[in-house]
């Protein structure tokens, strides 16, 4: 389903509260504070009394007063879910009012993993619709930090709308291991300023076709993991290069887009944008997705926007792509493959046609290799396959590049 909103602009009241938890949590939040996103309030919540005072946020939290002295959780998921459950009311206080909820934080370490789904089980009892995106730790870092981390985003799955995860490795690949510290979690932390500036910016601005609170609610609400990603282009093609920039998400981890049960997209340009640019954004997204998922397609006029136009795209309800693949292995090796064209008696079944091809190859092909690289679909004598034409030219390209 593809839903176009354009009832008039009438205001929103909608309250938008961003809690960065710990030392990774309150560092995103410190970034978004300096890029002064109207709207939004910021908390920052954290153990460490020293590492709160230095913070900009108009809330600030000390969490476990009496049980940590304002000294930190020594890197124990377990002190910092107690630091936050002393202070439970008065996280409850804070949160209250607020129509939806961001907790970041960085998984692996005391306070972040420990107090965040606290914070995130608060909310859902006061009935905002929560979404966290967390951090996970390198790879350098250790097992047993590893281990806290996966810990900790299981609790908070447990309790929030949808959840982004960052793997902290993704920055080496992506950005190489030449770039600074600095700018490596920068890059990280507008994962979570686009995220939440492209929501904030749907809710709060007028736009040609407007996007209410109750339309994020119904596209964020219940789903699960979720995918966030903004992309900027200027120029002629400006529209699919945002399109395809946000989709890609680079920071983010891989995940099924053929499986989203929910689609939200923000096109903010200037004056300038045409009806066929925003046509042209829906059929990028379109490829992706199938046909039972919920679109909900609003636009964000900035007079301040003059070539460039910028894309977020949420996509939401998504399965673990590794935990499915592992499963669709499983069955290939306790049972013979059956292709999804064909019925267990081998008669043609004529309904998968009604999905698209690319979700349609995607499952194919994972049933037997459960990670196939984009360049396996090219003939070793550099002739296209025609399976291979089915990947929309800019993962090819990017596959590419990266072979």
């Amino acid at each position: 389903m593809f839903e176009l909103l354009d009832n008039p602009y009438e205001g929103s009241n909608a309250v938008i509260k961003v809690v960065g938890v710990g030392g990774g949590g309150g560092n995103a939040l410190e970034h978004m504070v300096a890029e002064n996103i109207d709207g939004v309030e910021f908390i920052c919540a954290n153990t460490d009394a020293q590492a709160l005072r230095a913070s900009k946020a108009k809330v600030l939290i000390q969490l476990g007063e009496e049980l940590t002295k304002g000294l930190g959780a020594g890197a124990n998921p377990q002190v910092g879910r107690e630091a936050a459950e002393e202070d439970r009311e008065l996280i409850r206080e804070v949160l209250s009012g607020a129509d939806i909820v961001f907790i970041t934080a960085g998984m692996g370490g005391g306070t972040g993993t420990g107090a965040a789904p606290v914070f995130a089980e608060i909310a859902k009892e006061l009935g905002i619709l929560t979404v966290a995106i967390v951090t996970k730790p390198f790879a350098f870092e250790g097992k047993q930090r590893a281990l806290a981390a996966e810990e900790g985003v299981r609790r908070l799955a447990e309790h929030v709308d949808s959840l982004i995860t960052i793997p902290n490795n993704k920055l080496l690949s992506v950005l190489g291991k030449n770039i600074s510290l600095i700018n490596a979690f920068k890059a990280a932390n507008n994962v979570l300023l686009g995220a939440v500036k492209g929501i904030s910016d749907l809710i709060t601005r007028p736009g040609l076709i407007n996007v209410d609170f109750a339309d994020v609610r119904t596209v964020m609400s219940e789903m699960g993991m979720a995918m966030m990603g903004t992309g900027s282009a200027s120029g002629e093609q400006r529209a699919r290069q945002a399109a395809e920039s946000a989709i890609a998400s680079p920071l983010l981890e891989d995940v099924n887009f053929s499986g989203a049960r929910g689609i939200l997209v923000n096109i903010t340009a200037g004056m300038d944008m045409s009806i066929g640019e925003f046509e042209e954004v829906g059929d990028v997204v379109k490829e992706f997705i199938s046909d039972d998922a919920t679109v909900v397609v609003g636009t964000v006029i900035d007079p301040e926007m003059t070539d460039e136009m910028r894309v977020t795209v949420i996509v939401t309800g998504l399965g673990d792509s590794r935990q499915q693949q592992r499963h669709q292995t499983n069955q290939a090796i306790q049972k013979p493959r059956i292709m999804e064209t064909t019925r267990s008696d081998g008669s043609f079944d004529y309904q998968h046609l009604d999905r698209p091809a690319l979700a349609r190859k995607q499952s194919q092909s994972s049933a037997v290799n459960p990670a196939p690289s984009l360049m396996s679909k090219k003939q070793h004598n550099d002739v296209p396959d025609v399976d291979y034409l089915d990947i929309p030219a800019f993962l090819r390209r990017q596959e590419e590049e990266v072979s």
